[in-house]
C-alpha cells in the first residue's frame, strides 16, 4: 500500500519541500508507520525520514532545512509483512556509478525473493528486505550500459511482478511508474504550471493543484525542464486495480481511474439494502469508511440516517495497525458511541469490511451497552477469504474470520442480530465509471498473476 507524492518545478519559484510536506497530510491515511521527503537540489539529493505520523517526522526546523531544491518526492509506508521500523522508511536514497537516485515505492513485489536471491548470488548486499531497494539496486545494474533510466525500468517492468506506484528521483528527472496491471493508483496534476504525481488526486487538491489524468497502467511519465514524455510498456497483460481501494483505502474525495471513490461506497450501501433489506429506525456508519454505505443505504432503504459514534481525530486507521492487541486498543480510545441517538432504537450498522472480526464484535457490543434495541450489520464488500499479496495486511487465511466460520456463526460471534455482505456481482458495479478491471483474489483467490507458492 502506502502513498508516494512528486513535485518538480522548472523555475524553482515553488517551494517543492513544503508542497510535499502539505502532500503527505492528505495521504497520512495510506500509511501511519513512516514518512519522509527526499528533495534534489542541484542534483545532490537531500533526505529525511523517520518512523511515526507526518506532524512527527517533520518540523519547521527539518522543513526549512530541506527546502531550496528543485523536485522533490515523498512517502507515508503502510507496513504490511514487516514490523515498523525506520530501517523501512522512505524514500530510499542510493548513489551509484550513474550518480544518485530515490525512490518511493508503494505496493509489493511478489517475486522480490526471488530476484534478491539471484543477485545475492553475483555479490549483492542490501541493507533492508524493502522492495525499494532492490529496484534501486536493479535499476543501477541495468544503467551498467548505455540505457537511460527510463529504459532501465522499461526493462525492469518485464522482470518485476506486483504491485509497484512509485516515484523515482534523479539529478535531473522526476519519473512516475505504475505496474501493468494499475494494480494501486498513481495520478499527475499541475499547479502553475509545475508538475505533480500523487497516489490519490485528493493530494493534488490540498495544495491547490489540478488533476491532470491518471498514470496508465504500465505508463512512465517523464518529468525534465524539457518537458514531459510518456513511455508504454510492450507487455499485454489484463488490468486489476485493487478493489479494496474503494472500499476502504483510498480518501472518499479521490477520484481513482475515472471512479469517484465517495459515489462508489455509496453505491455499494445501496445494493446492501436491496441484497438485505430489514425493518429498523436508523442507519449508521462506522467511521469513517462506513459512512458513505451507510448514506447510501439510507437514500435506497427510506431508513433515516444518523450518527452513531464521535470519532476521535487523532488516532490512526485500526485495520493498518500492525498487531492485534493494538488495533482492539486503537478502537476502544477512537470511537465512542453517542447514547442519545442509538438509545432503544433498531440499527442498521454499516461497515466496509470485516477482516478478524474482533473489531466488529467490539463495536457492537459498545452499541448494545449504549442501550440499542437491535443491531443488524451491514457490510459494503463480500468475506474476506484469501489473503493479499499485493500490498494489503491480509497475508494469512487463518487470520480470516470468513475461513473459519459461516456466515450465521460470524453473525453469532460478533453479536449481531443479522449480517449481510454485499455480492461480488454488486461490489463490481460500484466504481460506476473506473477504465480499469479489478484484482478482487482477497475474495476469490483468483489473482490477475501466477503468485510464487512460497
Amino acid at each position: 500500500m502506502s502513498g508516494v507524492f512528486g513535485i518538480f518545478t522548472k523555475s524553482g519559484e515553488l517551494d517543492v519541500v513544503r508542497e510535499a510536506y502539505f502532500a503527505l497530510y492528505a495521504l497520512q491515511h495510506r500509511g501511519q508507520q513512516s514518512c519522509g521527503i527526499a528533495v534534489n537540489d542541484k542534483g545532490k539529493i537531500m533526505c529525511h525520514k523517520d518512523a511515526g505520523l507526518v506532524p512527527d517526522v517533520f518540523n519547521e526546523m527539518v522543513v526549512n532545512h530541506l527546502s531550496g531544491g528543485q523536485c522533490a518526492i515523498g512517502h507515508v509506508r503502510y507496513g504490511s509483512y514487516t514490523p515498523n521500523s525506520r530501517t523501512d522508511a522512505q524514500p530510499l536514497v542510493a548513489k551509484y556509478p550513474k550518480g544518485m537516485v530515490a525512490i518511493a515505492h508503494g505496493g509489493n513485489i511478489v517475486n522480490a525473493d526471488e530476484l534478491r536471491d539471484k543477485l545475492h548470488e553475483n555479490g549483492a548486499m542490501f541493507q533492508t528486505d524493502s522492495d525499494a531497494e532492490l529496484i534501486a539496486y536493479m535499476i543501477a545494474k541495468e544503467r551498467l550500459g548505455s540505457n537511460s533510466i527510463e529504459e532501465s525500468l522499461l526493462s525492469l517492468m518485464k522482470v518485476l511482478k506486483g504491485a509497484y506506484s512509485m516515484v523515482v528521483m534523479s539529478p535531473k528527472k522526476l519519473i512516475a511508474v505504475r505496474d501493468p496491471y494499475g494494480f494501486r493508483p498513481l495520478c499527475m496534476g499541475q499547479k502553475d504550471g509545475h508538475y505533480i504525481f500523487a497516489s490519490e488526486s485528493c493530494a493534488i487538491d490540498s495544495i491547490g493543484g489540478e488533476f491532470i489524468r491518471d498514470i496508465e497502467p504500465g505508463e512512465i511519465v517523464v518529468v525534465t525542464n524539457e518537458g514531459v514524455k510518456s513511455y508504454k510498456t510492450d507487455l499485454k497483460v489484463e488490468t486489476g486495480r485493487c478493489i479494496f481501494e474503494s472500499v476502504y483505502f483510498a480518501r472518499p474525495d479521490s477520484v481513482i481511474d475515472g471512479s469517484s471513490v465517495h459515489n462508489a461506497r455509496k453505491e455499494a450501501g445501496k445494493y446492501l439494502a436491496k441484497e438485505y433489506p430489514v425493518e429498523a429506525d436508523l442507519v449508521c456508519g462506522v467511521p469513517d469508511s462506513g459512512l458513505d454505505a451507510a448514506l447510501g443505504y439510507s437514500i435506497e432503504s427510506g431508513i433515516p440516517y444518523g450518527v452513531a459514534f464521535i470519532k476521535n481525530r487523532y488516532i490512526g486507521r485500526t485495520f493498518i495497525q500492525p498487531t492485534q492487541g493494538e488495533r482492539e486498543t486503537a478502537v476502544k480510545i477512537k470511537l465512542n458511541v453517542l447514547k442519545a441517538s442509538i438509545e432503544g432504537k433498531r440499527i442498521v450498522l454499516v461497515d466496509d469490511s470485516i477482516v478478524r472480526g474482533t473489531t466488529s464484535a467490539n463495536i457492537i457490543k459498545m452499541l448494545r451497552d449504549a442501550g440499542a434495541k437491535e443491531v443488524h450489520l451491514r457490510v459494503s464488500s463480500p468475506p474476506f477469504k484469501h489473503p493479499c499479496y499485493f500490498g494489503t495486511d491480509v497475508d494469512s487465511r487463518d487470520k480470516l474470520i470468513a475461513n473459519r466460520m459461516t456466515q450465521d456463526e460470524i453473525c453469532k460471534y460478533i453479536g449481531a442480530d443479522s449480517l449481510g455482505y454485499l455480492s461480488i456481482e454488486n461490489m463490481l458495479k460500484t466504481p460506476v465509471g473506473c477504465k480499469l478491471d479489478y484484482c478482487y483474489g482477497c475474495f476469490t483467490g483468483k489473482y490477475p498473476m501466477d503468485i510464487p507458492e512460497e
